[in-house]
């Protein structure tokens, strides 16, 4: 028996050892861990101070459970995507259904299950021993010293990660009180505990910069098992932000119907981009060609002047696929849905595919509209970096949308597209132009000497990106239905235009504003449409932006509704010109502005309107 326990001993510590070992995983394929002495130290304290609340593992190892079926999970994700767990990865696991799971799995479903009931037996095992005996208790007086530090440690951080930390000066001092935090502390919707918040802000004010290293949430996420709780409570966060948002246009209804018969079978396809630049495609005159295949497409009609309103994708996402107005851009949340709600209301099934996050400061308003369709899909696992799913991964899903026995189906697929690092958006038969980027780690993309292969690498990006549009467009020509796609990109970059020493995007340039946009509509639909083609046909050079999209899209299926507005819509003989306001300095009226030097910043001519 005492051999008995000492291997139990020696099996529980080391299952322990195992969960806290997960952070260093990527030592075993020769990499280097950020932060490792940082993380060490935290996972000890963590399990001293949990050591220290419970007394012993009888009654902690039933919360561990969690964590330890999270283990595949994590050595998974670090495997193939080079990234541990985090808030996005939890929204995709809690929120994909049984059936999308086993899709995305295939037979692997099954070794997934079988693996998990390894893991529960093996948590089993382990509990049965820490209930059969007491011998890992902390009797020691020294446990009420323990408690006492982590009384001290848990108000210390929890102060510091609220209401945040001073941020540091050049010199190494701490920043004054008034100084924002260098780490925020996180917003809770809960009005009263936010005003509680803001009140120690102005009032003690945010912790010494000696406390970044307690109060940095991206180190302590990193720990296992704790940092897991972290990572769930910034879920329940966002889910909760989220809520917050969707709250505003729960009980909204746009009152839309069919014109037209509901069992005839009709798709519409609706391609949200990335980052895509009009000037970078050669179906719009540039002289590489980069979107060989498009420009094969004798349907298609392509946009020579949109623009987009703000070049930020959470907020320009909002404005393509609602009626949310321009110069509200920077608004949280708007008070009604998005064109997926309109199409359900007038009988079609709508699915939001992505490849792009569904948790995250830049992801989670677009959520909001995402989860008004009926089947709702995020796809990307490996966020921005090198090893994220290619576009391609959105053909499975568009395939089996297409079979689906639904007769009308409105499908938006937002794609990763043209995001950086360009050189990770296609894979290596696309390293077509060089010198690239493909293939360098971590490139030094500020630095000049970089400037051509950061521009090949992009013009290399929308060359795949034209071989994914015609994907979808073959895929919508096989399926042999009456079916019309739009594409729009949601905002542009600047990539070190002449002697012009901005990149990417933010910088209020008319690269960044004026986007691609197009029309491919099938045979079928011509026949029934003819009308709506003609507009279209005679509107391509037209001053538009992406507030049109919602209108064409409505109008693009026959939905009617009372407060339609068809002068906005590109398919409609009543079309109008409207202001195109841009997020430059103010709203500025991008038809009454001066296009300034290299950069081509965007000027107002007159005095841009004020921004909430």
């Amino acid at each position: 028996m005492p051999n008995s326990n000492r291997f139990s001993r020696i099996f529980l510590l080391s299952s322990y050892g195992l969960l806290s070992a997960l952070p260093f995983f990527p030592y075993l394929q020769r990499q280097s861990v950020d932060q490792a002495g940082t993380i060490l130290a935290s996972g000890l304290l963590g399990w001293a101070m949990l050591w220290a609340v419970f007394k012993g593992p009888r009654w902690f190892h039933c919360l561990l459970l969690p964590a330890m079926l999270m283990m595949p999970v994590e050595i998974y994700l670090r495997l193939y995507y080079g990234q541990g767990i985090s808030t996005h990865h939890l929204g995709i696991m809690l929120e994909t259904s049984p059936k999308e799971a086993a899709e995305f799995l295939g037979n692997k479903v099954w070794l997934l299950a079988g693996l998990s009931i390894l893991i529960v037996a093996w948590w089993w095992q382990l509990q049965r021993f820490v209930w059969r005996t007491d011998v890992l208790a902390w009797r020691h007086p020294s446990r009420w010293l323990a408690l006492c530090g982590t009384l001290v440690i848990s108000v210390i951080s929890s102060y510091a990660y609220w209401v945040g930390v001073q941020a540091q000066t050049s010199s190494g001092n701490s920043g004054s009180a008034s100084t924002r935090a260098a780490i925020s502390g996180k917003a809770i919707s809960v009005s009263a505990l936010e005003a509680g918040r803001q009140r120690l802000i102005h009032g003690p004010g945010p912790a010494p910069a000696w406390l970044i290293p307690v109060a940095d949430e991206e180190v302590f996420a990193r720990v296992w098992p704790f940092g897991l709780i972290l990572r769930s409570i910034d879920f329940w966060n966002e889910r909760d932000y989220l809520n917050h948002l969707s709250d505003k246009s729960r009980t909204f209804h746009f009152g839309a119907h069919l014109q037209g018969d509901p069992a005839a079978p009709q798709v519409v396809v609706m391609v949200i981009g990335e980052s895509s630049r009009y000037d970078r495609w050669s179906l719009n005159g540039y002289d590489r060609e980069t979107t060989p295949l498009l420009s094969l497409e004798e349907n298609l009609v392509s946009f020579s002047d949109m623009i987009s309103a703000v070049s930020a994708t959470r907020l320009s996402v909002p404005i393509i696929v609602s009626r949310k107005p321009a110069a509200q851009g920077l608004q949280a949340g708007f008070s009604e849905k998005s064109f997926l709600s309109a199409y359900r209301e007038a009988g079609y099934k709508t699915y939001w595919i992505s490849n792009q996050m569904s948790f995250g400061q830049f992801d989670t308003p677009t959520s909001v509209f995402a989860k008004e369709a009926d089947v709702t899909q995020f796809l990307n696992l490996g966020g921005y970096t090198n090893q994220s799913n290619l576009d391609d991964v959105l053909f499975a899903p568009l395939e089996r949308a297409l079979q689906d026995a639904a007769p009308k189906k409105l499908i938006v697929l937002h794609t990763l597209g043209n995001h950086w690092n360009y050189s990770h958006r296609h894979p290596a038969e696309y390293d077509h132009w060089k010198p690239s980027l493909y293939g360098v780690v971590n490139p030094a993309y500020t630095d000049l000497k970089n400037k051509e292969a950061l521009s090949n690498s992009y013009d290399n990006s929308i060359l795949y990106t034209d071989w994914v549009l015609s994907g979808f467009i073959q895929r919508l020509k096989d399926s042999g239905i009456l079916s019309s796609l739009m594409y729009v990109s949601d905002h542009g970059q600047t990539l070190y235009d002449g002697s012009c020493n901005l990149a990417f995007h933010g910088h209020n340039t008319q690269y960044e504003f004026h986007v691609p946009g197009f029309v491919w509509y099938s045979d079928a639909y011509l026949e029934k449409y003819p009308e709506k083609i003609r507009q279209l046909r005679a509107h391509q050079r037209a001053p538009l932006s992406t507030e049109n999209v919602f209108h064409t899209l409505l109008d693009m299926a026959d939905i009617r509704y009372p407060d339609e507005k068809l002068e906005r819509s590109i398919l409609s003989q009543r079309w109008k010109p409207h202001l195109r306001y841009v997020d430059s300095y103010g709203w500025t009226n991008y038809d009454n502005a001066t296009i300034k030097g290299e950069c081509r910043e965007v000027i107002d001519n007159k005095t841009p309107l004020p921004q909430k």
